[in-house]
């Protein structure tokens, strides 16, 4: 098999996306890395860029700001047993957090939530939004996606308790390699 051959000997590998996400994953130091952990796989992450970027409809939507305004964006892409298998992008208005840690290249430690305490801002509400989609030559790249393979975009807008739009988080996951458990809010499942 040559570099350019679709990996299918690659070992198959099957990771969770909670729906909502549980708030003791979204406390943690990297909600993938603590996902990944309770479910027993080999997980890591790697920074693929961190600077400003002309946000995009939906996240500029989010973020009340204009489409095309520079934001800040933390790029990174994150691996189960050596498979790539999410890239996950963090939005911030550049005019509240471009003189910030969160500008600034690498993770944040020990937490971005802890980093967006620091700034004075208390966790309001989130909505999350779910898409499947076919992929854009970047994901299809970076998560080494098959012909035909499909993503699902997550996209969580966060607001702080005074409404302010503090942090999109966009994860575009490999289809066939996620499951997405949906769990109810009040810890009572139905049918």
């Amino acid at each position: 098999m040559d570099d350019k051959t679709p990996s299918t000997a690659r070992p198959r590998v099957l990771v969770s996306r909670a729906l909502p996400t549980e708030p003791a994953v979204r406390g943690s130091a990297s909600l993938f890395l603590a996902e990944a952990g309770r479910q027993g796989v080999e997980a890591d992450r790697r920074m693929l860029y961190v600077g400003l970027e002309p946000a995009g409809e939906e996240v500029a939507s989010c973020l009340r700001v204009a489409p095309g305004t520079d934001v800040v964006a933390r790029r990174k892409m994150m691996t189960a047993d050596g498979v790539p298998v999410r890239i996950a992008t963090s939005y911030f208005r550049a005019d509240l957090f471009g003189g910030t840690r969160l500008a600034e290249p690498g993770f944040v430690r020990p937490s971005l939530q802890s980093a967006l305490i620091a700034l004075g801002y208390v966790f309001g509400h989130a909505e999350e939004n779910l898409v499947a989609r076919p992929p854009t030559g970047f994901e299809r790249e970076t998560l080494e996606l098959d012909p035909g393979e499909w993503v699902v975009r997550v996209l969580r807008a966060g607001y702080s308790a005074d409404d302010t739009p503090v942090h999109v988080l966009e994860t575009v996951c490999a289809g066939s390699r996620h499951v997405f458990p949906i769990r109810q809010v009040s810890g009572y499942d139905e049918f």
